[in-house]
């Protein structure tokens, strides 16, 4: 299964959904959706703009659960 690490980068980071959600252009929402992994696609753009937004590479946001 793939997981999103987006929570654990924001919480290193010591920042939060909303901050994120201001970042991207998204509702909050939306971007807490991401965050609790409670989402079955995710758009190549706004893909781009959190790996922006959170100053990371592509394989920090991803992670692989069994």
């Amino acid at each position: 299964m793939l997981k999103l690490r987006i929570k654990d980068i924001l919480e290193e980071q010591n920042k939060t959904v909303y901050w994120l959600a201001k970042q991207i252009g998204m509702s909050q929402n939306s971007a807490g959706r991401l965050v609790k992994n409670e989402t079955s696609s995710i758009n190549f753009e706004n893909l781009e703009k959190i790996i922006k937004a959170l100053d990371c590479n592509f394989d920090d946001i991803f992670e692989i659960k069994d």
